[in-house]
């Protein structure tokens, strides 16, 4: 598959090394594809990847993945032009954070919306699935901890979606958890302040989530 990944920080780059360890092609779409980290993470990544703006990554992807801060998500979705993603699948990683001097980062939006439903808003044509938002960058593919896999989280309106991501999801070595339409979003982002929080009180950024079954 083209996968196209639209933002050039930690966690496109993570997500984009192990759509390449899988086989895929990849284009990391920004708004500045000849920067010099992305010129590293080509160096790393190899022949099977490649840099352009948010349009012509759109355009590329047969998948595409939303991995941009949330203040520039809009812009980057207007940037790519909807239509481009129309009908694709569209992995949304973000988190709607809000971050401010001295505190630790809240939600922008909450209990009766969520950032999946407004991604799925700005992108009414595409097939939104939540995934990779509970978890940091470094452990998105190949998780490795002692209690064994993890579970992934996943939500969107689109059976078929689900079913996609899913498996890209078991390929990267996630157990997966359906939390149905896109509206479990609402419950899925307030796990990455928890994923954060935690990390703030451990000084440790080594874990992750897994739904225990009797």
């Amino acid at each position: 598959m083209q996968i196209g990944i639209l933002g050039s920080g930690d966690v496109g780059q993570s997500l984009g090394l192990g759509f390449i360890q899988l086989g895929h092609e990849v284009k990391i779409g920004s708004r500045e594809p000849g920067s010099g980290k992305l010129k590293a993470w080509l160096a790393k990544a190899g022949k099977k990847a490649t840099t352009g703006g948010f349009e012509e990554t759109a355009r590329f992807a047969d998948v595409a993945v939303l991995a941009t801060h949330w203040s520039g998500t809009q812009s980057a979705i207007e940037l790519a032009n909807p239509g481009n993603l129309a009908r694709k699948v569209v992995i949304d990683v973000t988190n709607p954070l809000l971050f401010e001097p001295n505190t630790p980062p809240r939600l922008a939006l909450g209990h009766t919306d969520s950032g999946g439903e407004q991604v799925q808003r700005w992108l009414q044509h595409s097939k939104v699935v939540k995934a990779f938002n509970t978890v940091g960058h470094a452990h998105m593919v190949n998780p490795q901890f002692p209690g064994g896999p993890p579970d992934m989280f996943i939500c969107g309106n689109d059976a078929s979606a689900k079913q996609a991501v899913a498996g890209i999801c078991k390929s990267f070595g996630w157990g997966v958890v359906d939390a149905g339409g896109i509206e479990g979003a609402r419950l899925l982002e307030p796990m990455c302040i928890l994923w954060v929080l935690h990390g703030l009180q451990t000084g440790s950024w080594d874990h992750a989530f897994k739904l225990l079954h009797k």
